[in-house]
């Protein structure tokens, strides 16, 4: 009865107000991060998100941010709740944690978490992950491609409270500036995702003001179911079944002639959608394995993108999604496997899921992407000797074309949500100059609908020595086309040194760069999707007119003499 009283005050209208205020807060979370943050790949690049959630973890709404990030901060959060009972929390304290083996994604990605009281009470907790830009490690960046255990990748932090009662830990501050490279960024981004919690802390509170802490806790149970309901009406408009998809990594880092395969099986039925990756290939020498978290976050996106977009992203969304990972796989891997490297799988296991749907759902699943997130890290001493630089390049591919729609060109697909670098912030952090940027032309899948293209640039390295280090996809796998669509080109990246001597990239390489060197990279189109013949001509004119498509493509191709 008190449940049917409880329920009778949620009027539609309150309940769409509130979900659109704890959606506003997020944002607004996201922003103030963004804007308080120090380093590049942050501040330009949006590598960071925030969320909000319930006390007892579920998410209750998620800033338009990276899907991955908002995924597995739902395992950090369930970590931290265990190490820290909402009964000894304090009103002020903010918890910190990384590792990937107790609930995290991988060590740059750095969680903070933190109480909001209202009267004395819990009411909810805010959330905000940054992937800093260097976390220690065997090289700068902490993206080490050729780790072969976890411990070569950065520093670890265990569930931990970096402030009690609003007084900070100095001691572990100091643990973690003395492991990195660039502590006064590092603190920096740190302090970015401290205000980041701190605005939702305070926009929740007044929320509470406005309708109470037993009022607000209804509607929050009832967003979460209705988002759940509407997940599974969407889930069972699909034809029930079992669906089938396979791709390939192009390798591990470590053993770079082995192609590393993905297999996943997707049943549907009764409202429900279960990830069975039976057949994925065994856990990697190399830092491309995937801990259960990322395995989950691709399993969610993927979930939202096939389902009703206007659906409100909570954690009632998640409930009807389950997976089969087999322990000692790339998608759960027993440590002390390396994990640095997760991001290129997670896109590679979404698109897997995604892929599964090519058929049955034609008009709702395009192409294949690239599904590549090229990330460049240099790193160095700067040339006045003064300390250390390192900075992050973020360069993505095209996405598929679609049933309706050309893929779009180089755009973030398949769970990341990043920005590249513009030349200038990249040539302000560090001795690099950014020597041409430009669309690749014929990248993009032949099809009916035109896969999306990839990039073409290059960066010099000035003045100093400098570590690079290459984390690249898509360079012997390219993305397949659908329904008739040809594939995208792969990637392609080489070194040309001062002295003369060109150096291909096997799409992952750690190496050292000299002044005058410069480093030409060249990111994989999307897949095409119907009969490329049936491409309407004056399409094809135009994509020759714009410089995506060569004019002996366009006659070869698609027919077309212009």
């Amino acid at each position: 009865m008190a449940k049917r009283v409880c329920d009778a005050q949620l009027d539609p209208i309150t309940v769409e107000v509130v979900r659109h205020k704890l959606e506003g807060i997020a944002n607004e979370m996201e922003s103030t991060l963004l804007r308080s943050s120090f380093s590049p790949i942050v501040k330009e690049g949006l590598d960071a998100s925030a969320a909000l959630f319930s006390v007892v973890g579920e998410t209750l709404a998620q800033a338009c941010a990276v899907p991955i990030h908002l995924a597995t901060l739902i395992p950090i959060v369930e970590t931290l709740l265990k190490e820290y009972p909402l009964d000894v929390m304090k009103d002020g304290d903010i918890y910190i944690m990384n590792d990937p083996y107790l609930g995290g994604t991988h060590l740059p990605d750095i969680a903070l978490v933190m109480p909001i009281f209202y009267k004395g009470r819990p009411i909810a907790l805010s959330a905000a992950m940054t992937h800093h830009q260097d976390v220690g490690g065997m090289t700068p960046g902490s993206i080490p491609t050729n780790a072969t255990e976890i411990f070569q990748e950065g520093f670890r932090i265990p569930p931990l409270k970096l402030r009690d009662a609003g007084v900070m830990n100095d001691t572990l501050v100091k643990l973690l500036r003395l492991n990195v490279r660039i502590p006064d960024t590092v603190m920096g981004d740190i302090n970015g995702q401290i205000a980041g919690c701190m605005i939702g802390a305070r926009r929740m509170v007044d929320l509470a003001d406005n309708y109470g802490h037993n009022h607000l806790h209804a509607i929050f149970q009832e967003l979460l179911d209705r988002s759940e309901a509407m997940t599974r009406d969407a889930l069972r408009q699909i034809p029930p079944g079992t669906y089938r998809y396979h791709d390939f990594l192009d390798n591990d880092g470590i053993e770079l002639d082995r192609r590393i395969r993905i297999e996943v099986a997707v049943t549907v039925k009764d409202g429900a959608i279960h990830c069975d990756f039976e057949g994925t290939s065994r856990q990697l020498k190399g830092p491309f394995n995937v801990v259960k978290s990322g395995s989950q976050a691709a399993a969610y996106f993927s979930v939202r993108a096939l389902t009703d977009p206007s659906i409100p992203t909570n954690a009632g969304c998640f409930r009807p999604v389950s997976l089969n990972l087999p322990k000692g796989t790339l998608v759960n891997p027993e440590e002390p496997a390396p994990v640095g490297s997760r991001t290129a799988t997670i896109k590679r296991i979404t698109g897997c899921i995604l892929g599964a749907f090519k058929d049955v759902m034609p008009d709702k699943v395009p192409a294949d992407s690239a599904g590549e997130l090229l990330t460049l890290a240099f790193g160095g001493r700067k040339p006045d000797g003064s300390g250390n630089f390192v900075v992050g390049e973020l360069i993505a591919g095209g996405s598929g074309g679609s049933v309706g729609a050309d893929g779009a060109d180089v755009i973030e697909t398949d769970a990341t949500n990043c920005m590249n670098l513009p030349a200038e912030a990249l040539e302000m952090e560090a001795p690099l100059r950014v020597t041409r940027m430009e669309l690749r032309k014929d990248s993009g899948g032949p099809g009916t609908r035109r896969g999306g293209l990839g990039i073409v640039k290059e960066i010099e390295v000035l003045g100093v020595e400098t570590t690079l280090t290459h984390r690249g996809e898509r360079h012997f796998c390219p993305a397949s086309g659908s329904r008739g669509g040809m594939p995208g080109l792969p990637a392609y990246s080489v070194i040309r040194h001062a002295e003369g001597r060109e150096e291909v990239v096997p799409s992952k390489r750690v190496t050292t760069l000299k002044p005058g060197d410069r480093v030409l990279v060249e990111t994989a189109g999307g897949g095409g999707y119907g009969d490329p013949r049936k491409r309407d001509p004056e399409l094809v004119k135009a994509d020759v007119a714009n410089g995506k498509v060569s004019a002996d493509a366009a006659a070869k191709i698609y027919g077309v003499n212009t």
